[in-house]
């Protein structure tokens, strides 16, 4: 009898066991680091994404001819430009050509940018030193396909739970109609659009600035600007207030990115636009 009930207690313990994997489809492939067990993992994350209110369309649409890119990892793992110094790194990226052409965006859209810092408290140099530092003013996006960088990164092992969120939310931007999958190219590690916005930031902070119908960060300067200052006020921006490393917004600079090299460059290029400190040295 002791044997029979531990061998029904056993049973129920897989059972239970067999359930939870099959529960969580995405989980029960393993992470890895070449192509060799990609396709069995996607597989379980379609299961995942169907679970998560993705439709079959979709999911084949987007999915169905995905591949592991290597040359996507080899570009995850070579980010030394990180690295530099921040006078290597400015010097680089703050050049006399951008200067200029940011300064000349700032008066073409000058009425734009007061519409925008009236509604996010976001100063124009703030705008157009991202826009600048992040596409050249929108000249180079990104040609990489969206869903393979971004099912690469989810099955590599560094980052696979951010990643496999990130893949989720790109497909719920295709099912709420804001692009279809062959319009969702960008940078390789899933960014779209002129000021790059992974798609979390995308679904949460594209904003339809224009009334048009549509959050269009890819072709429409309009909502790029502003989504790009909504971003930073649901980041905590504070209206008025510095943006130089020590002051309060600089803190929200880091939020759009993590490297303090970046966000340096970032404030001292919105100080140049600004005409010196400008506004984040009042």
């Amino acid at each position: 009898m002791i044997l029979e009930r531990d061998l029904r207690i056993s049973l129920m313990v897989m059972a239970i066991a067999t359930a939870a994997l099959l529960a969580s489809p995405a989980h029960a492939a393993q992470c890895g680091n070449s192509a060799d067990g990609f396709a069995p993992w996607l597989a379980g994350f379609r299961q995942e994404a169907a679970s998560e209110g993705i439709s079959q369309q979709v999911i084949e649409t987007a999915l169905g001819n995905v591949s592991y890119d290597r040359a996507i990892i080899t570009r995850d793992r070579g980010q030394g430009v990180f690295r530099l110094s921040f006078e290597q790194f400015s010097h680089r990226l703050v050049t006399p050509a951008r200067i200029a052409r940011g300064k000349s965006l700032l008066q073409s859209h000058a009425a734009l940018f007061r519409q925008i810092e009236q509604r996010y408290g976001v100063p124009g140099p703030v705008l157009v030193a991202i826009w600048g530092l992040e596409t050249g003013f929108g000249a180079d996006n990104g040609k990489f396909q969206i869903f393979r960088s971004l099912a690469t990164l989810a099955y590599d092992c560094r980052r696979s739970e951010r990643f496999q969120a990130e893949l989720i939310d790109a497909l719920k931007i295709v099912q709420r109609g804001d692009m279809s999958p062959s319009q969702m190219r960008g940078d390789w590690a899933g960014e779209i659009g002129q000021t790059q916005f992974l798609p979390s930031s995308y679904l949460k902070f594209a904003v339809d600035f224009n009334g048009d119908g549509t959050r269009d960060l890819i072709h429409d300067t309009t909502d790029v600007l502003a989504s790009t200052a909504n971003f930073l006020q649901g980041s905590g921006w504070q209206r008025g207030a510095g943006w130089d490393e020590g002051q309060p917004n600089f803190a929200v600079l880091l939020e759009w990115n993590k490297a303090r090299v970046y966000a340096k460059t970032l404030a001292f290029f919105a100080d140049t636009l600004a005409g010196g400190a400008g506004r984040s040295g009042q």
